[in-house]
């Protein structure tokens, strides 16, 4: 049975062959050849040029260095290295887990594919999303904080874990959002530093409040936190704050000595809290103070081991004082010295004949004296 594609092909009529001479037969056979082996020849430049060419690597930090991990956030503060507990997360793992890291200081310009701030840039591919992030890196570069956890204690992080960022942070964002004038003060944020722009300070604030409020507002009610009264989601985030504080006890980490994911996502998260002036009224500060001291004890010991660096980051609001800074150049310290040297030699001339200046005005000062008093002893005489 003909296929559809054979039927479309007309047969070729036998008196036409027959009546062909031998030698024009001869050469379109030729010339039938020669065209199959140019077809031959075409067909893998055809297949070459018809193959994709590879992805080309879109990223931010285009001379980058390899097995560097490029981070983006958010600007520092002068009392938190960052305001957002999931790009403080990223940062304290990386810090943790020994991993070789640069700050980019963007501005807050960029945003991940998704959408969101931290991402990372590892080798020209970008990376997304704080737990896919930890997950990521810690593949790559074998480094898995809860190696040592049984499958028990993995399964009890998870499920903390989950309580932190699924709901005590969205009682930390109802009051962000509730009171942001409070955020800029408590936490002496400078949003012309911040975003690196010479608008004023007061514009800035202005729009903050209003977009930060208005918009932040709608994000916690349409998760549900803000549906619910001030002192309900003030409960709810005591309630969370006494799980962690019961689960902690008298431990340094929460499973141990050593530090695990659920530490450093609790260290994150509390530190919005802690951290906080306190000038600034904050329910939820001030009963981790009251009644977690244990709690306050796990940031700051997080804080002393991840973060040694910390009062010069807040003091200088510098993204990468982690990083050791590069030594003068040799040749411009000699020069400044010698210049120094050279300055002082010919100021020394200057000085002596200053100072003899001032030498011979006494003396002629005294010489005068002597004669005025000459005279008067001549004059009683």
């Amino acid at each position: 049975m003909a296929t559809e594609v054979e039927n479309t092909v007309p047969a070729p009529e036998t008196k036409d062959i027959k009546e062909e001479a031998p030698a024009a037969a001869d050469a379109k056979a030729e010339e039938a050849k020669k065209e199959e082996a140019a077809a031959e020849g075409a067909a893998p430049a055809v297949a070459a040029a018809k193959e994709p060419a590879p992805p080309k690597v879109v990223v931010h930090k285009s001379a980058f260095e390899k097995d560097v991990v490029y981070l983006y956030q958010f600007s520092r503060t002068p009392l938190l290295p960052s305001l957002s507990p999931y790009c403080l997360k990223v940062e304290t793992w990386l810090r943790l887990a020994g991993t070789k890291y640069e700050n980019v200081d963007h501005k807050m310009k960029f945003r991940s594919k998704k959408g969101q701030l931290p991402f990372v840039e590892l080798n020209g591919e970008e990376v997304a999303d704080s737990a896919i992030i930890i997950k990521e890196l810690a593949q790559r570069f074998g480094h898995d904080l809860d190696a040592a956890l049984t499958a028990e204690q993995r399964n009890v992080a998870h499920a903390m874990i989950s309580m932190i960022e699924n709901h005590l942070v969205w009682v930390i964002m109802w009051w962000r959002t509730k009171f942001p004038d409070q955020v800029l003060k408590g936490y002496k944020v400078n949003l012309q530093h911040a975003l690196g722009t010479r608008i004023p300070n007061g514009i800035l604030n202005f729009f903050f409040k209003f977009a930060f409020g208005r918009k932040g507002a709608k994000k916690v009610k349409a998760q549900g936190m803000g549906v619910h009264s001030a002192d309900e989601i003030n409960e709810f985030g005591q309630s969370d704050l006494k799980v962690l504080s019961e689960m902690l006890a008298d431990k340094p980490f929460f499973f141990g000595d050593d530090p695990t994911t659920l530490d450093v996502v609790a260290f994150a998260n509390l530190a919005q809290i802690y951290f906080i002036d306190k000038e600034i009224s904050y329910a939820l500060r001030d009963y981790m103070t009251e009644h977690c001291a244990n709690l306050v004890g796990h940031v700051n010991r997080m804080k002393e081991r991840c973060f040694p660096d910390w009062d010069d980051i807040c003091a200088t609001l510098d993204l990468n004082s982690h990083l050791p800074k590069p030594a003068p150049e040799e040749g411009k310290d000699k020069e400044g010295t010698n210049d120094e040297k050279e300055g002082d030699k010919e100021k020394e001339p200057e000085d002596k004949d200053i100072e003899k200046e001032k030498a011979d005005e006494k003396e002629k000062e005294k010489e005068k004296d002597k004669d005025t008093e000459e005279n008067k002893e001549k004059e009683a005489k």
